[in-house]
């Protein structure tokens, strides 16, 4: 019978994952578009939609990052099987500004980027190919390369470093790298839950990455802060805000962030001046902003509701006469459903068996 209801048992352990963050209360809560307008009258920040991506070429954005080296510009990359290219886009417009070829990798499964320094002390990209769906490769790798001086198209060569883990192959979709050093840690992603791991480097040999403590289940993306105080962690609903250094006594302390509804999001980064979050969508072209717990964002105004909130003429997407953009309260209802339609569909496989 366990054979039968296998793929039914693994999307309710999905689910219960998550439940922390499945609260039907919660539907009443205001989308993120109405609380922009009401944000007028009391001066709160609250998430907003900053842009669209409308680069035909960014068809599952699964990571991103901000740039060291070109103020405004933001890093981003496809999901495994589009090749071995980054986008530098602009934050404000989400316009493309380069598109980069590493020239001397393949793209196994790259899902996520980071922007750090590499074992020289010289400033570099993280590019990770680290996905690991049957959790079976012998080794994952770690690309360094050095963040282009111009945004032209272009190519460059990054140095690898291979490493796997000190138990057994896991799937991992994030990263997280220290700015000011080379210390780098991947985010296992388990359905209960996964695990931080410091990697070691060196390019002459495989490493063994340790694990340093655990995260909640799903994680999609994690990254550092510019000035690396703080880090961040995320899943398909929320995310999760840790003070440094990375340790188990920092992962025991989150502080929790509701995140606006995509479909199957996997993107977050800090923004360059670490006053907020932006998140982004393997299935959806926005880019979203999110305030941090008691930073002082950008200032609410009519002019910023317009950018933010497009009106449905100009984007098809948002808001509308009324019609709200989804928050995290309808992404924890359509949790809640997902479990209930789980369970029964396990319920009724394992009735149907045990009358056989």
């Amino acid at each position: 019978m366990i054979s039968t209801i296998k793929p039914f048992l693994t999307l309710l352990v999905g689910v219960v994952a998550l439940a922390p963050t499945i609260g039907v209360a919660d539907a009443a809560q205001p989308s993120p578009a109405r609380q922009v307008k009401s944000a007028l009258a009391a001066g709160d920040d609250v998430a907003h939609l900053r842009c669209r991506f409308s680069d035909a070429r960014l068809t599952e954005i699964s990571g991103i990052t901000w740039s060291r080296r070109h103020p405004g510009v933001y890093w981003v990359h496809n999901d495994s099987g589009k090749g071995p290219y980054i986008y530098a886009v602009d934050g404000s417009t989400c316009r493309t500004l380069a598109r980069v070829r590493i020239g001397n990798i393949g793209a196994r499964d790259i899902e996520a980027i980071a922007t750090g320094t590499d074992p020289s002390g010289r400033g570099v990209l993280w590019v990770g190919d680290i996905g690991d769906n049957r959790d079976s490769w012998p080794s994952v790798r770690l690309h360094a390369v050095i963040e282009p001086e111009s945004l032209v198209d272009q190519q460059i060569e990054a140095v690898t470093y291979l490493f796997t883990y000190a138990d057994m192959p896991h799937n991992a979709e994030s990263i997280l790298a220290e700015p000011g050093s080379a210390r780098i840690w991947v985010v296992t992603k388990q359905l209960a839950a996964g695990g931080i791991w410091r990697v070691a480097l060196a390019n002459t040999a495989t490493t063994k990455a340790t694990r340093i403590g655990g995260v909640g289940g799903l994680v999609t993306d994690a990254a550092f802060s510019p000035d690396g105080t703080r880090f961040v962690v995320r899943d398909y609903v929320s995310a999760s805000l840790f003070q440094t250094p990375v340790s188990a006594a920092s992962l025991a302390s989150p502080i929790r962030i509701d995140l606006p509804l995509e479909p199957q999001g996997e993107a977050i980064t800090f923004t360059a001046d670490g006053q907020g979050l932006l998140v982004a969508s393997e299935r959806d072209s926005a880019l979203w902003w999110v305030p941090l717990p008691g930073a002082a964002g950008p200032s609410v105004t009519s002019a910023s509701v317009t950018a933010s909130v497009p009106s449905a003429a100009a984007s098809g997407d948002a808001e509308a006469e009324g019609e709200p953009i989804p928050g995290p309260g309808s992404a924890r209802v359509a949790l809640a459903v997902v479990a209930l339609v789980a369970a029964l569909v396990v319920s009724i496989a394992a009735a149907r068996r045990l009358r056989r």
